[in-house]
């Protein structure tokens, strides 16, 4: 025969399991928390799972492809054709040698060239209006622009040593400058060393600085006269 709880046990009993409900909801109510926990972790994270509140598929997630990387288009850079360089032939600064054409005459190479006509008689020691050339002979043409110096006035009561600017004359050369001032020609050199570089062919209007009178004049001996019986 079953034996009957006494109601001491029934009350016993019934205060046990009131003890260990709080227990057992605890545990379960800690377990939905770590449920969740992890549910929200693999939702962020893209783990995999979809979290669907309302019963619709969840749309998969589409990867967009990658950007592609475009290469710099290259610039074309147009070829471009070299500039002709121009030649230009310098005018020259001091009297040039030219040789004599067939036909031609003093005032038309003077005319050739832009040079002044005295001027192309001087250098070439022509007597004033005779111009005695031929074809292949060579002669001096002056430069367009030059001119015939203006003659330097040298007085003639300058005291020995005295420094005067003399400008070079057609037909002058440093022996007949250093005999015209009465000078040297070492002398004339030691002041200009550095105002031209061939002493044989001094430029016409050149500038000298000349030391006059640091020699005695050579006398001119006059033309030794015949007493006519």
């Amino acid at each position: 025969m079953w034996r009957k709880n006494s109601p001491q046990n029934v009350i016993d009993n019934y205060r046990k399991r009131q003890q260990f409900l709080p227990v057992i909801m605890s545990v379960l109510a800690l377990l939905l928390v770590l449920i969740g926990v992890v549910i929200v972790i693999l939702w962020i994270t893209g783990g995999g799972f979809s979290f669907n509140l309302f019963g619709k598929k969840a749309t998969p997630t589409q990867s967009l492809p990658p950007t592609p990387v475009l290469s710099p288009t290259p610039s074309l850079v147009p070829s471009e054709s070299p500039t002709p360089t121009l030649t230009i032939t310098p005018t020259p600064t001091g009297p040039f040698e030219y040789e004599v054409k067939e036909n031609e005459t003093c005032w038309g190479i003077a005319e050739k060239f832009d040079a002044d006509f005295q001027t192309l008689l001087a250098i070439n020691s022509f007597a004033d209006g005779t111009c005695p050339i031929i074809p292949g002979q060579k002669i001096l043409v002056p430069p367009p622009g030059l001119s015939l110096p203006t003659p330097t006035l040298i007085p003639p009561d300058l005291p020995s040593g005295t420094r005067i600017t003399y400008i070079v004359q057609p037909g002058d050369s440093l022996g007949s400058i250093a005999s015209k001032l009465n000078t040297t020609i070492d002398d004339i050199l030691k002041l200009n060393e550095d105002r031209f570089d061939d002493i044989n062919n001094i430029p016409i209007g050149a500038e000298l600085i000349v030391r006059v009178n640091i020699v005695t004049p050579t006398p001119t001996l006059a033309p030794t006269s015949t007493r006519s019986s």
